[in-house]
């Protein structure tokens, strides 16, 4: 499997000229295993980031050449007091530089502040939260924003052990899929030609061409099911699809269930696709999911759209 590259930002030096940051070893260089995932995803920038300025350049996606304006990593922090700046570390620490930029006014908003302090205050308090602390923002990482082309929307993390990493409906080796990503399988082996079925849940090779999928509520309370429905994730998703609307072309949105459709009205259904079904959860599957033909149209859209299609196959090849 060769995975998307990708886009590594741009710094300007003091000088004037393009300095490309470190980060792992090298760009090209994807993790193989999900443990080296931060350590290759978070820039460490070998310039000073109170740079200003932009530079033209190109990235190599899984489509085409596509000319994109690199800047500096933003320092989201600058200017906050003590308390915020401890509170958005972890959004300046592990958030793809990318959507850290894009989604930068939304983390001093008091909702957020909130989610901040109440995620917090679970940790004072010695509860225990999924995703660990390093993979809340892997959605971001595995999916930098100039690489989005198809969104999938989750609702709830996983709340068992060794499950949730940051991707909607993905679940860590060796963990079997849950009932739902067995669900979109299922789906899979009817609709595309030549689909087989993986023998773990693990979604990294679809989100490194493009897939972006990432939940309306990006924690929970372990073994507590929608424990941190309504504190204020739903609104940073709304950034998120908002900014993919405004930013990208030729998207394709599959909404699956009435929390992901409720989302549809913050897309430009004239420049982007949107697919609705019911959710692939057992308890609705069978009111019309496997007869959706979500993942072939969406490649249909993309190839007619001049790019190059997902390779939902591509699970069956990650032997990590």
């Amino acid at each position: 499997m060769n995975p998307a590259k990708r886009p590594a930002d741009a710094v300007i030096t003091r000088d004037g000229a393009a300095k490309r940051p470190t980060i792992g070893n090298t760009a090209s260089s994807a993790p193989k295993r999900q443990s080296s995932l931060l350590a290759w995803a978070t820039p460490r920038v070998e310039a000073d980031n109170s740079a200003s300025g932009t530079v033209e350049s190109t990235t190599q996606g899984t489509d085409s050449t596509t000319s994109v304006v690199l800047k500096a990593r933003p320092d989201i922090l600058k200017g906050l007091s003590d308390e915020k700046k401890e509170l958005l570390q972890l959004e300046q620490d592990t958030m793809d530089a990318t959507w850290l930029r894009a989604l930068q006014s939304e983390f001093t908003k008091p909702y957020f502040i909130e989610v901040k302090k109440f995620l917090k205050q679970e940790e004072v308090n010695g509860q225990k939260i999924f995703p660990p602390k390093p993979d809340i923002y892997s959605w971001s990482r595995f999916t930098p924003l100039p690489t989005v082309r198809v969104v999938i929307l989750g609702q709830d993390p996983y709340h068992g052990d060794n499950q949730a990493h940051g991707l909607c409906f993905s679940v860590k080796k060796p963990v079997r899929p849950p009932p739902s990503l067995h669900n979109m399988f299922k789906l899979l082996a009817t609709d595309i030609p030549g689909f087989k079925t993986p023998d773990h849940g693990y979604l990294e090779s679809w989100a490194r061409q493009g897939v972006l999928m990432v939940n309306s509520a990006m924690t929970v309370h372990a073994h507590q099911a929608n424990s941190h429905k309504g504190k204020g994730w739903e609104k940073l998703l709304d950034a998120v699809v908002k900014t993919i609307s405004d930013q990208r072309r030729n998207v394709v949105f599959l909404l699956w269930g009435k929390d992901a459709q409720s989302r549809g009205t913050l897309v430009d259904k004239k420049k982007h696709l949107v697919l609705q079904s019911v959710h692939p959860s057992p308890l609705s599957v069978h009111r019309g999911f496997f007869d959706c033909q979500h993942f072939s149209k969406a490649n249909k859209y993309l190839k007619d759209n001049g790019q190059q299609v997902i390779n939902w196959n591509s699970l069956i090849e990650d032997k990590s």
